[in-house]
């Protein structure tokens, strides 16, 4: 049975299977569909209910943005010549034409922000990571600071274990990125509910406690007998929620040294190629306090604003966790709000992801008039929460 080719797959409205051929390599993100390179076969075809699923695909595997401007790629429709005789790309693959989601990624992939903070880990064991732009909205800095810990991690310029912890107001993606860390490299996770701890021998006998993960009846200790030498990736979920902070003293030597001791008379495992990742709440008024206190709030943050939020943000997960677990910390990323734009590709999926087929009657243009709508009702404190209860109300209203 021959393979299914990239045309197929995106013309079957199929993103499982677009990215099976991507994944492959039998086909690359850039290779023309007829006339066309993928990316403008898939923004100009009306037939697709999955058009923005797609285009993240092609783009989370490397599809060139800039083939959009060329007409060698994205050929004029017809009458798309303007007066002068240059060349209009068709209106739904410029900017304007677009829906606020797929704007948002195709804008994302173009800058060189995103290429350069890619080149980071380009070529090491974390490159696959580097897809995970195309699930999560915003957040650009903990993505950069991230990736430089890893590549540091790949050139061995560092000998301690990967400890980073994800930290900020709720509903802003530290949950998302963690679950989709191990997913990415292809690597076993293991999430343990930091809530559910009573001792320090607890963590090492807790079960995995995520809806995503494939049930498991292993115990991390277990989890990480199985695994040693090997990459894998223990999600700590709400660290500073445990019920006694002296839980989380069993954590020291492996933070440090690379091995643990789950029983006492047992020998050590070794865990020097697990990624421990932290998910906390810690730091959130820091975060929304922090960023309203700048010059222009309305703008994005920058990048030395960022770097002074992370220093700020230490003394904080220090009184909470406790300074000798946080010196074994590799580095603490607060999570940040929404920009404007981030917020309309956020609700802009909400609406493809919550209207079902009836999405397929919306045009673009009807997906940024309830875009707009639902913006004022944003609120950093809940994140994306707030906008998806917003675009449920106005679903309600319209269809």
């Amino acid at each position: 049975m021959p393979k299914p080719s990239l045309l197929f797959a995106i013309a079957s409205d199929d993103v499982s299977q677009v990215r099976q051929v991507l994944e492959s390599g039998d086909a690359g993100p850039n290779d023309q569909v007829g006339p066309q390179s993928a990316l403008a076969f898939t923004l100009t075809n009306d037939q697709l209910s999955h058009k923005n699923e797609i285009v993240k695909a092609l783009l989370a595997y490397g599809a060139d943005p800039s083939a959009l401007r060329n007409p060698g790629l994205n050929p004029s429709s017809e009458g798309g010549e303007g007066s002068s005789g240059s060349h209009l790309p068709p209106a739904e693959t410029t900017p304007e034409g677009m829906d606020p989601a797929t704007r948002y990624y195709v804008t994302r992939a173009d800058t060189t922000h995103t290429r350069q903070t890619s080149q980071l880990i380009y070529r090491s064991f974390f490159q696959p990571l580097t897809r995970v732009r195309y699930d999560l909205i915003g957040q650009d800095w903990v993505l950069e600071r991230l990736f430089r810990v890893l590549s540091m991690h790949s050139q061995r310029l560092s000998v301690a274990p990967i400890v980073v912890l994800l930290c900020g107001p709720s509903g802003h993606g530290k949950s998302l990125l963690a679950r989709k860390f191990g997913n990415l490299l292809d690597v076993p996770t293991h999430t343990v509910n930091m809530t559910t701890l009573r001792s320090t021998h607890d963590i090492w006998q807790s079960y995995s406690m995520s809806p995503y993960e494939e049930p498991s009846s292993n115990t991390l200790a277990q989890f990480l007998l199985h695994n040693e030498g090997n990459r894998c990736v223990v999600v700590l979920d709400e660290i500073e929620k445990v019920e006694d902070p002296k839980a989380l003293y069993s954590l020291l030597m492996p933070w440090e040294l690379g091995r643990c001791s789950p029983e006492a008379g047992k020998r050590h495992i070794d865990v020097r190629n697990v990624i421990w990742l932290g998910t906390s709440n810690i730091g959130h008024n820091l975060v929304l306090e922090y960023y309203d206190s700048r010059p222009d709030p309305s703008k994005p943050v920058t990048r030395e604003e960022y770097s002074e939020l992370m220093d700020l943000s230490r003394p904080h997960v220090s009184q909470c966790l406790g300074a000798s677990l946080l010196s074994r910390v590799t580095a603490v990323l607060p999570f940040v709000p929404f920009t404007t734009e981030e917020k309309m590709a956020i609700a802009a999926e909400a609406v493809y992801s919550l209207a079902g087929d009836a999405t397929k009657t919306l045009t673009p243009q009807d997906v940024e008039t309830i875009v707009t709508k639902v913006l004022p009702s944003y609120f950093p404190s809940e994140g994306a929460r707030s906008l998806h209860r917003a675009v449920s109300n106005q679903l309600v209203d319209l269809i």
